[in-house]
């Protein structure tokens, strides 16, 4: 399930100089050809910037569908196998919830979609978050109340780096990734492509250990195309085990190569 909307652009991701314009020159190129494109799926992939630009981007908004709670529920069923949270071998169907950023605003919607009456049995929900965003009061009581037991909630937090083209004060924001903790299971992923990036990441690590946060790290490598990121992820794994970090692939990309996953 991807939201649309970020409190962040991420535009300058893998460039080789800082973008100070509004949009990186790959997505400021779609823009220009904006009319040519009907659907979501005709969009062109970027090799730089967010690799999810069309989920942040006010101008391609038109092309994000909009549902009601009903009718995201009943989309739900259809692609469920037997219209339920449960496989036929027993294996849980887990939800995950990125965007954009899916923990601005709406996070008030998510206890009414994430009911597990309505949702026939669904146990494992991640977020897929850039770590910014406090967990607001109605969904955190649904969190620690109604979702328990034998539930999984997991917040994937993928702070962003100088390379993104966002501040450090706004990026890496320690308390906040801290306090995930308070409602699940948290581990940190980082996207990088250079020894300039895992030191940042290194520090990053340190003012997260510092806030009291205990979750895994990962890493994963730059690349939004199939070529920077073949280029990059040898490197990038090797580098990792130096430091006792996680490797993360891009499995859309090592699947799908150069296309929208569907």
């Amino acid at each position: 399930m991807r939201t649309f909307g970020c409190n962040f652009r991420c535009k300058s991701f893998g460039c080789s100089t800082p973008v100070t314009d509004k949009y990186n020159p790959e997505v400021a190129d779609v823009i220009k050809n904006i009319d040519q494109f009907k659907v979501f799926d005709d969009l062109p992939l970027v090799s730089t910037g967010c690799d999810t630009y069309a989920s942040i981007y006010p101008e391609f908004r038109h092309l994000s569908p909009d549902y009601s709670i009903e009718q995201l529920r009943e989309r739900f069923n259809e692609l469920l196998p037997n219209n339920t949270w449960i496989q036929p071998n027993g294996n849980d169907v887990h939800l995950v919830i990125t965007g954009g950023e899916p923990l601005l605003g709406w996070q008030s919607m998510y206890p009414a979609i994430l009911d597990n009456e309505n949702t026939h049995g669904l146990r494992n929900v991640t977020f897929e978050t850039n770590g910014t965003q406090k967990i607001h009061q109605d969904l955190g009581r649904f969190i620690t109340g109604q979702f328990e037991g034998d539930s999984c909630f997991t917040f994937s937090v993928s702070p962003k780096l100088s390379a993104s083209g966002e501040s450090w004060s706004d990026a890496i924001k320690p308390d906040v990734v801290a306090s995930y903790e308070n409602y699940g299971f948290a581990y940190l992923k980082f996207v990088v492509d250079s020894p300039e990036h895992f030191a940042e990441a290194d520090q990053a690590v340190a003012e997260y250990r510092a806030a009291g946060f205990v979750g895994p790290v990962y890493v994963m490598p730059v690349g939004g195309v199939d070529v920077i990121y073949n280029g990059n992820k040898f490197n990038i794994a090797e580098e990792a085990m130096r430091r006792g970090y996680y490797y993360s692939p891009r499995l859309h990309v090592d699947l799908w190569g150069n296309s929208w996953s569907k």
